[in-house]
C-alpha cells in the first residue's frame, strides 16, 4: 500500500499525525507533499461521488449522499459521466478542485489504474459498487458482486428445474461489477464450484452445461434505447429461450417492456437486478421471478461519511480488510412490499436534505442520474 494515501484536501493535518495514521494502518513510512497546514475550523469539507452512468440506481444512492451530507455537514458534488473516457474526464478535472475526497465506480478498472492513483495521490480515494484492487484506493465499500450473480443462478435454477437456453443484458463488460455477477450467473447454471476468482468465460459463443446454455450475453453501453432493441432483437433471434437476465437496473424493465409487446409474458422468465420501480412492480404482479437487489442508499451515504471521516484524520472507518459490505438480498413476491417500503422510507428521509444538492453544478458533474443502473 502506498505511503502517500491519507490527503486531507482542505482539512489538514499536521505531519504528526499523519505518521500517527500511518502507524495505525502499518505504513512504512509518511510522506508529505501537500501543505498540511489545518484548514480553518468552520471551512466545509467537500467531497465527490462518481457514477459510472446514468441510473435509477444512482436516483437511490444520490438520495444517501444527500443524508449523510446533513449528518456529517458536508458538501458532495455528484458526477455522472458517460462512459469510460468521461470518467477519466471528469476525474481529472475533480483534481484541480482541491476535494478531501472522492468515491468512484470505476468503469474500467483494468485501464484506470494510471488516473486512480494520480487521485489516490491527492486525495483520499474510495471505491463503491464495483472495485479497482489493483489501485492505490483505502477501500471498497459494496457486495460480492460474484455472489449476486451466483444468487440469481439460483433463482432461474428454482424457476427453470429442468433447464433451458438463458439471455444475458449489461450495460457492459470489463466494468467488475458486470463480469463478476456473468461469471457468478454462470457458474450457478453451470453448477461449477464456488470460485470468485475463475477467469471470466468469453463473449464470443454459446456456453453449455448439463442442464442450462447461455446463448448469448448482450451489451447496451448504458443506451436504454439500444438495451430494449437488444432484447426485442434477441426474442427474434432466440426462439427457444427460456430465461432473460438483466444485470444492470434498467434491463429488466426493458426487458419486460419487449417480451410484454411480444407477447410473451409467462413463456419467458424474468431475472432482474436491482431495485427500479418498475422491476419490483413485475415482481410483485409475477412478471419478474426475482431481483437481486444491492443498498445502493447505503453506498452513497457510507461513502460521504468515510470521507467525511478520513478528512477528519480518523483512519479508524477503515476496516483491517478494506471492505464495508452491504450484503445483495432476493428479493420475490413474498418480501417485495416489504422492500418497497423499506426503500420509501430512506428516500423519503433523504428529500429532507435535498437543500445542500444545489453545490452540484452541471458545471462541475452533468448533474445526477434519473434512470437506471
Amino acid at each position: 500500500m502506498s505511503t502517500t494515501l491519507f490527503r486531507f484536501g482542505r482539512v489538514k493535518s499536521i505531519l504528526a499525525g499523519l505518521c500517527v495514521l500511518s502507524a495505525t494502518l502499518n505504513l512504512t513510512g509518511c510522506k508529505v507533499e501537500r501543505d498540511q497546514q489545518a484548514a480553518p475550523a468552520d471551512e466545509q469539507i467537500k467531497v465527490a461521488f462518481v457514477t459510472n452512468g446514468s441510473a435509477s440506481f444512482w436516483t437511490i444512492a444520490e438520495a444517501g449522499c444527500r443524508a449523510a451530507e446533513k449528518d456529517f455537514g458536508v458538501q458532495c458534488t455528484v458526477v455522472t459521466p458517460k462512459d469510460p473516457p468521461d470518467q477519466r474526464r471528469k476525474l481529472e478535472e475533480l483534481l484541480i478542485t482541491d476535494l478531501d475526497g472522492i468515491a468512484v465506480t470505476p468503469i474500467d478498472p483494468d485501464n484506470q489504474t494510471d488516473i486512480l492513483n494520480q487521485v489516490a495521490d491527492a486525495t483520499n480515494l474510495i471505491t463503491h459498487d464495483s472495485d479497482a484492487p489493483n489501485s492505490n484506493r483505502l477501500m471498497y465499500i459494496g457486495m460480492s458482486n460474484y455472489d449476486a450473480g451466483r444468487m440469481a443462478g439460483e433463482l432461474v435454477k428454482e424457476a427453470l428445474p429442468d433447464g433451458g437456453q438463458v439471455l444475458i443484458f449489461v450495460g457492459r463488460l470489463g466494468q467488475l461489477n458486470a463480469d463478476q455477477r456473468r461469471q457468478g450467473l454462470i457458474d450457478e447454471l453451470l453448477d461449477r464450484d464456488h470460485d470468485p476468482k475463475r477467469a471470466y468465460d468469453p463473449n464470443n459463443g454459446e456456453i453449455k452445461g448439463d442442464k442450462f446454455t447461455i446463448v448469448s450475453t448482450r451489451t447496451d453501453g448504458f443506451d436504454m434505447g439500444k438495451a430494449k432493441s437488444l432484447a426485442q432483437d434477441a426474442l427474434v433471434a432466440y426462439p427457444e429461450v427460456n430465461c432473460m437476465v438483466g444485470l444492470f437496473a434498467y434491463n429488466p424493465p426493458m426487458i419486460l417492456d419487449s417480451i410484454k409487446e411480444a407477447n410473451k409474458i409467462g413463456e419467458i422468465i424474468v431475472v432482474g437486478f436491482d431495485e427500479d420501480t418498475r422491476t419490483l412492480e413485475a415482481v410483485e404482479s409475477g412478471e419478474c421471478i426475482g431481483t437481486i437487489v444491492q443498498n445502493p442508499y447505503m453506498y452513497g451515504y457510507k461513502s460521504v461519511e468515510v470521507l467525511a471521516k478520513l478528512a477528519k484524520g480518523d483512519a479508524s472507518v477503515i476496516p483491517e480488510n478494506k471492505y464495508i459490505e452491504f450484503p445483495a438480498r432476493v428479493i420475490k413476491s413474498d418480501n417485495v412490499k416489504e422492500f418497497s417500503t423499506e426503500l420509501q422510507s430512506f428516500l423519503d428521509a433523504a428529500a429532507t436534505a435535498k437543500p445542500n444538492a444545489e453545490a452540484d453544478s452541471d458545471a462541475e458533474t452533468d448533474a445526477t442520474s434519473e434512470e437506471s443502473k
